[in-house]
């Protein structure tokens, strides 16, 4: 995995690099120089070179590779949204030796005609964030967007200008870049949505940070970026004698009449991830309708009818002896009673448990709800369930996505899914891990059913729940590119990821 950091933990980790005798001079140079050399790549042959520079060591790196360019022979020119009397220490030398240079340090080309085989560096603002960019560096943000639409690629130093390290949110006018060089490391806010878009493809680039200055970041609780081989490693192996016993029964509490289809997508779910059984329980009006889905499903009918409520309990206890683990929530009947059902279920369980959908609205408001379970506990909300489980709104949820999937898992003591673009695992001291796969056209009804039951074959086949956690999440994501790279990513419907789910294991030799 790769870590991401803060703007307070870079900040420390450049500096630990000092006290082991890397100076910023020379962090400085190397940054711009892998600027310059990925600003060549990026332009054409006759293209132009525009530099915005702030004020600041972001700035600096600017001005190191506008000098590189320079060397080189092509055309480029500085713009300093700022002062010049204001610059200090590394970005005023590398300020005077770009003079020394001859590079023309002024406005754009002919004012404002960059375009096509033009290459922009944003070197404006890098971590230091603290508000929205205004007068100067609000106008340059603005003219970057103006030039990449008439096909300028733009590259920016560490981040995007007007992007929050920490966030991945903007308080303000904000930089699109193509392409993104971080230096040293990931920070948090180019990881998480919106700010993975702006930063377009990124990199991270070695500039000559001693490897332990990373522990000067601090015992804080990491956020990582998880990876492919991260999920790989965390997949179950399978011996020559195993057979369906050994891979887990999971339970599968879902459905309800005109919600059939939420049961029978996490139990075949949980089925094309490897379970060797899935029972569905649900009430007797909707249980013929989940088996027509997949004759591979076994079905457990569930008292009478109407919302789940307490007179369930002992049926439920009894549908879970035997089993590996508990799903529950996928298009559950919802009442007065279904949250103190879940609550009393939870409190009598011995086996790992995942709530999602309707199974968390029923405890809307009551994360102390969860404080009963007896055995490891996974929660997969979406936003809208956050807010509710939460009680803050969903707009809220979205402003800081690493926040509330904290603060859930802290509260819940459970492992917390937050899905969504860049969908977030979070554990109940704080760590947390980003997943990078998925597309938009899995905003669809019932993909999220489908990944309850991946996570929960998962826990069934002996995965701990942060471990399961992480690489169904990113098996599903990938499952619905693979999906979206055959037939794109409009109408992908949730039972197009089971197909996917194969691709994934063909693709990975399991």
């Amino acid at each position: 995995m790769k870590r991401a950091l803060t703007a307070l933990e870079m900040r420390a980790v450049d500096a630990a690099a000092a006290r082991f005798g890397m100076p910023s001079a020379v962090l400085m140079e190397n940054a711009g120089q892998a600027l310059a050399a990925q600003a060549l790549r990026l332009a054409s042959g006759q293209g132009r070179f525009h530099v915005l520079c702030g004020l600041g060591n972001n700035g600096g790196d600017g001005l190191v590779a506008a000098r590189a360019l320079a060397g080189s022979g092509r055309a480029v020119t500085v713009e300093l949204a700022g002062e010049q009397v204001k610059l200090q220490g590394e970005p005023l030398r590398n300020w005077v030796a770009l003079e020394a240079a001859g590079v023309s340090l002024g406005p754009a080309p002919a004012g404002d005609v960059l375009g096509e085989g033009d290459v922009v560096i944003d070197a404006l603002l890098g971590t230091g964030l603290t508000r929205a960019p205004e007068g100067r560096y609000a106008e340059a943000i603005e003219r970057i967007g103006r030039w990449r639409a008439r096909g300028a690629r733009v590259l920016a130093a560490d981040l995007p200008s007007g992007l929050d390290s920490d966030t991945g949110g903007s308080p303000g006018p904000c930089v699109s870049a193509d392409v993104t060089l971080s230096f040293g490391f990931l920070k948090v806010g180019q990881v998480l949505e919106p700010g993975a878009s702006r930063c377009g493809a990124l990199e991270v680039v070695d500039i000559g940070i001693p490897p332990s200055s990373l522990e000067a970041a601090g015992s804080a609780p990491p956020v990582h970026l998880v990876e492919a081989s991260d999920a790989r490693a965390r997949l179950p192996a399978r011996g020559a004698a195993d057979h369906k016993g050994t891979h887990g029964h999971v339970l599968v509490v879902a459905g309800s009449r005109g919600k059939t289809g939420a049961a029978a997508l996490s139990g075949m779910g949980a089925l094309r991830a490897g379970a060797g059984l899935v029972t569905v329980v649900t009430r007797p009006d909707a249980l013929a309708a989940v088996l027509q889905h997949a004759p591979e499903l076994m079905g457990h009918e569930l008292g009478h009818g109407g919302p789940l409520g307490m007179a369930d309990l002992d049926e439920l206890v009894r549908a879970a002896e035997g089993k590996s683990v508990v799903v529950l929530g996928p298009g559950i009947p919802r009442g007065d009673e279904t949250g103190r059902l879940i609550k009393a279920l939870l409190a009598e369980l011995r086996v790992p448990c995942l709530i999602d959908a309707d199974g968390l609205n029923a405890l809307e408001g009551q994360v102390d709800g969860f404080a009963s379970a007896r055995s490891p506990l996974v929660l997969t909300p979406h936003p809208g369930e956050m807010s509710r489980l939460l009680q803050r709104p969903t707009q809220a949820v979205q402003a800081d996505r690493l926040s509330a999937a904290r603060e859930l898992a802290r509260r819940a003591s459970a492992v917390v899914a937050l899905k969504g673009a860049r969908t977030i695992v979070a554990t109940p001291d704080g760590a947390a891990f980003v997943n990078p796969t998925g597309n938009p056209g899995m905003g669809t009804g019932g993909t999220g059913d489908v990944l309850s039951g991946v996570c929960g074959a998962l826990l069934a086949q002996g995965l701990s729940a942060v471990d399961a956690a992480i690489a169904s999440v990113y098996v599903h994501g990938l499952a619905g590119d693979l999906v979206a790279r055959r037939t794109g990513q409009l109408g992908l419907l949730a039972s197009d990821l089971l197909s996917g789910l194969q691709e994934v294991w063909v693709s990975w030799s399991r």
